[in-house]
């Protein structure tokens, strides 16, 4: 939603709106930035200049649980110890959050979702992250903002499927199943980060960049609709199923189907990594 003062946003922010609520007490601005091969660049880049106002958390600290070799690269955060954790940033039930990455929405994404798994939907990804704000102007700084404690109440959506139901969705024709990784990892080529390359039987490819512009900012929603309807099919969105390499990427794609309308999508969060871990699981190339 957009608009002026008092409402709330679910998918998308602008920068003009960000900025016309900065210092607001009931917004919250986090910082996610993150690389994969380089965990420590968010934590670095944070401290060398950041939006006015923003938190920082990590990726695999924060917003991910422990690795155990078989649950994927980055398994879901109990939800429990990340609600503590977005307390510890004064996010309420009131609170609209903001979240903004450099890498094109695909981690502000994972904590977009994370925070709706949680039973908050007043969070909105920076359209454009970083580079739109730099580009309009916006002004960095490397102020800390202070830590106010509010209370997150948990109300666990049912926003998930494991890999136990999974294996049993292969081949039954009632979901769709979407990987949202490049289309050479797709086809198991060129597979640099995950010990086994291919796909889970069955899915078919949507790249999460594909959501994009040449802007970096997310196309219309009517043009996400077009083109996502094109690929569910016969398929509600709700029976849908989306995955990646570790359930980040993943909820690129879930953020543009609520941009486009069609809400219901699950996540599968173990994804690729977890999926690939059992070699007696089925893999599609």
């Amino acid at each position: 939603m957009a608009g002026g003062r008092g409402l709330s946003y679910r998918t998308l922010l602008d920068v003009a709106t960000l900025k016309a609520h900065l210092g607001d007490a009931q917004w919250c601005i986090v910082d996610v930035r993150h690389q994969l091969m380089d965990v420590d660049y968010g934590e670095r880049v944070y401290a060398q200049g950041h939006l006015p106002g923003a938190h920082f958390l990590h990726c695999d600290r924060d917003l991910s649980s422990p690795l155990n070799g078989r649950n994927g690269r980055h398994p879901l955060p109990d939800p429990v110890r990340l609600a503590q954790r977005l307390g510890q940033l004064s996010i309420g039930p009131q609170t609209q959050v903001v979240v903004y990455d450099d890498a094109q929405g695909m981690i502000a994404g994972r904590l977009w979702w994370l925070l709706r798994w949680l039973g908050h939907d007043k969070v909105a990804v920076l359209d454009g992250g970083l580079q739109a704000w730099l580009a309009a102007g916006g002004s960095l700084t490397t102020e800390v903002p202070a830590l106010a404690t509010a209370t997150f109440s948990v109300s666990l959506q049912p926003f998930t499927v494991d890999v136990a139901a999974m294996e049993k969705m292969l081949g039954n024709g009632a979901n769709c199943l979407i990987d949202g990784r490049a289309p050479d990892r797709f086809r198991g080529e060129n597979e640099t980060i995950d010990p086994v390359g291919g796909h889970i039987p069955g899915a078919v490819n949507r790249f999460f960049r594909d959501n994009l512009q040449a802007d970096g900012c997310f196309k219309p929603a009517a043009v996400l609709a077009t083109e996502w309807q094109a690929i569910l099919g016969q398929h509600a969105a709700s029976a849908s199923v989306h995955y990646c390499g570790s359930g980040v990427s993943a909820c690129h794609n879930l953020l543009a189907l609520e941009i486009a309308g069609l809400s219901g999508a699950r996540l599968y969060g173990g994804s690729w990594s977890e999926w690939c871990a059992d070699t007696s699981r089925p893999v599609a190339r």
